[in-house]
C-alpha cells in the first residue's frame, strides 16, 4: 500500500522539477524575442536619430515659413533621412509644393507623400 503513494509522490516531484527547470528557458526565449524586436526598431545610432530629428524640425519650419503650405495639417516623420509626410492638404498643388520643399532640406534622402491626401473640400 505504501508503494503507490511513493510512486505518486515521486511522479509529482518529478513533474515539479521539470516544470521549474523549464521556467528559465521560457524566460530566456521570451527575453531574446523581445530584445530582437527592440533591436530591430532601435538599431539606429544616437547621431542618426538626432539627424532625423533635425531633418523633421527643419522640414516643419520650412513648411511654416513657405507661403501656400498649411503646415499645421501636415505631419512629418523622418527615419534614416527618409521623410514621410501625412495629413491633409487643400490641393494637389499644395501637396507637390510640400514634397518639393521637403526634398530640398539638407540631409533628406527621399520623400514619401503617399499618406498626404488632398482634401475633398473646395479651396478658399
Amino acid at each position: 500500500m505504501r508503494t503507490p503513494i511513493l510512486i505518486r509522490n515521486t511522479m509529482i516531484a518529478s513533474g515539479l522539477v521539470l516544470a521549474l527547470a523549464a521556467l528559465p528557458a521560457t524566460g530566456v526565449l521570451a527575453q531574446e524575442a523581445g530584445a530582437n524586436m527592440h533591436h530591430a526598431s532601435e538599431n539606429r545610432t544616437l547621431p542618426g536619430k538626432a539627424a532625423d530629428a533635425w531633418i523633421t524640425t527643419k522640414v516643419k519650419s520650412e513648411f511654416a515659413t513657405t507661403k501656400g503650405i498649411e503646415a499645421t495639417d501636415i505631419s512629418v516623420t523622418t527615419v534614416n533621412g527618409r521623410v514621410t509626410l501625412t495629413g491633409t492638404v487643400a490641393s494637389a498643388k499644395e501637396k507637390l509644393k510640400a514634397e518639393r520643399v521637403a526634398r530640398h532640406v539638407k540631409g533628406v534622402k527621399a520623400v514619401d507623400a503617399i499618406g498626404l491626401r488632398v482634401s475633398d473640400m473646395p479651396e478658399k
